[in-house]
This record gives C-alpha cells, structure tokens and sequence, in this order.
C-alpha cells in the first residue's frame, strides 16, 4: 500500500516542535531521533531529570503552572506541540488555552489501555470502542480524548492522537515488581518465586521506545495525521509466560513462575486491578497497519529478548538504579501465601 506522505515545516523547511516533557522512558528516544533526522526541538519540562539530549533547546517550566509559562514560552509558536504527561481533562483544556494558536498540530500521547476491555475482538484496530471499566487512569485518557475531538470538530484544534502500549527503555515490563523498580529481577536472582497472572498462556506485545520513536516522529509535522488516531506497536507477540522466561534469561538465572488468577491478586491488591483486568490479563494483537500507511517506513526491529538485555545493562550500569522495594516484595509475599493456602493451590 502506497504510504500518505505529507507535511508542513517551518522556517528553512524544519519542523519546529515543542515536547512538554520530553526525557521519560518512551519520550526520550524519541526525542533523540527528532535530533537525528534534523528537527528544531524545544523542550518544555522543570529540568528535574538527569537526561541529555543534545542540540534539543531547553525551557525550563511548569506545565501545571500555566499562570508561570508567559516568559518562556514568549511568542513562540511551533509546528507540533505533543503533550507527553497530560493525564486529565484539566491537563487539555490548559493545553488548548496554551496553544490553540501556537501550533499547526498537538499531539496527545494516550494509552492503548483506552480500548474496550474486555476486548468483543482480540484484534485491535484504531476504530476499537474506548472503555475500561477497570482503571480510572485509562478513564481519564478516554475523557481527555474526547475533550480533543470536541475541539477538533467544533473549533479546528489540529489534534493527532496517539495510543501506546506496553513500551520500554528504561523500565522493566513485567506486570508485578518491575517498571522502575529492580525487584522482579532482585527475586529471580535469589531464586523467589515470582507472580505471573493468570495461567501465563494470555498473547502480548512489549515494544522497545526506539521502534515506537520511529512511528512516532513519522507522524510529526506531518498533515494528514491531523483529526486521526493511532497507536504504535511491536508486531511481536508473546505469552506472559515467555516474556517472564525472557526477562530471566536476562537476568541470567531461572524464573520461578506461580500461576495466580488476575481477580484473585485484584482482590488482594486492588491497585493492581486497573493494570491487571483493564490491561494485562486479556489477549489483545494489535493491528498497525494504519500507522504503516502513514509511514511506510515504520517497522519494529528490536525483539524483547534483544531489547531487555539492554534494559538490565542500564539499569546495572549504575546501582543507584536498581531499586529494591520491600513494600512490593511483602505484597508478593503476601498474595502467594493466600493463594497457596487455599486447598488444591499447592
């Protein structure tokens, strides 16, 4: 299929963006790329993180204090602004007061979470109703994006929105125990058994930022985006069980997996229900066929077993990062003995 190929620039035929926010987990590789294929990139955050990103231009501000930004923000204006940690629909609707007449183009980075959960279909495609019963934080980005189609549609706002799934760099993607935290792997190490949801057998995808980053800053700047929504995603598709296996051979050790029911571990620990019944614990294969169209040159090529042997040469570079947290290790603890002691769970 012939890819939609079309775009405006700024000054000197450059796109111009802003990032509000700009260095987390995903947004740093992209804004690195951004960087490497020559945009003028501006980024907005309280320079509170230890991230370089060379020739990107700083302005250091608050986002939630939009009263602070007139000084910095000036009369700028940019081509693409894209709001990396906007969770409300407060956060929008400061937004387009900030920027309905800064920029050609706001991207919203959403969540692949939003999809109807439990999934009528395990293939996911742009136009699958949003809801989630489960997880408010998914609610959230649902209310935020129909905020930005209202705009769209009753006052032009150039909106583009953009739905990741489970993405990482920097993190571990693990459903218990990991993400910023190193006690998956400090369990596995010692040879702790570990949690694994459900049977294990559900279908998943991981992405590595750098191949979502090149979908990513394809749709930047560019004009039949505008209106339209997508989500970015890995085309590799694995089991709990083998991403669990996989970040263990990381980790160079073995992984002892106990099987427990998702609403069983929600019942003990309800924080995890949003992450868990909203998320994790269905089957769901995601069609990225409309982000090829956009950008024919967008493909994946960092598989999880490649991708989380560098995540862990990060996170052991500097112990600093390799936070253990007893709180997490007393709530496994915790949900494996109510588990095992009930009859037959042995």
């Amino acid at each position: 299929m012939r890819g939609i190929s079309s775009s405006f620039h700024g000054r000197d035929n450059v796109v111009k963006v802003l990032f509000i926010g700009g260095t987390g987990n995903i947004s740093t590789s992209v804004s690195r790329l951004c960087i490497e294929r020559g945009m003028d990139l501006y980024l907005l955050n309280r320079g509170t993180r230890n991230v370089s990103i060379p020739q990107a231009r700083l302005l250091q501000g608050d986002i939630s204090n939009p009263e602070g930004l007139t000084a910095v923000l000036a009369n700028l204006r940019w081509d693409v602004v894209v709001d990396w940690i906007a969770f409300t629909e407060e956060n929008i609707e400061r937004d387009i007061r900030l920027f309905r007449d800064r920029t050609k183009q706001y991207v919203f980075v959403s969540s692949a979470s939003a999809y109807q959960k439990p999934p009528s279909h395990p293939v996911i495609t742009e136009s699958t109703p949003l809801s989630n019963p489960f997880w408010e934080y998914s609610r959230n980005k649902i209310a935020c994006e129909n905020r930005l189609n209202r705009s769209y549609s009753e006052e032009g706002f150039p909106i583009t929105i953009v739905r990741p799934s489970l993405t990482y760099d920097t993190v571990i993607p693990v459903a218990i125990g990991g993400w910023t935290e190193y006690t998956i792997i400090d369990r596995m190490k010692r040879g702790k058994p570990v949690i694994v949801h459900g049977d294990g057998t559900s279908l998943w995808t991981i992405t590595h930022a750098e191949d979502f980053a090149r979908g990513f800053v394809g749709i930047l700047g560019h004009q039949q985006a505008v209106g339209q929504a997508f989500h970015i995603t890995s085309d590799e598709i694995l089991t709990w069980n083998q991403i669990y296996q996989t970040v263990a051979d990381a980790a160079g050790c073995q992984a002892d997996m106990v099987h427990i029911p998702s609403d069983f571990i929600a019942r003990c620990e309800p924080n995890l229900k949003g992450t868990l019944l909203g998320d994790k614990a269905v089957s769901v294969i995601f069609d990225n066929s409309k982000i090829r169209k956009f950008v024919p040159e967008f493909r994946a090529t960092i598989p999880f077993a490649q991708g989380i042997k560098r995540t862990l040469a990060w996170f052991e570079a500097d112990p600093a990062r390799q936070i253990i947290r007893e709180e997490t290790n007393e709530m496994m603890e915790r949900i494996l003995r109510l588990y095992l002691e009930k009859p037959g769970n042995r």
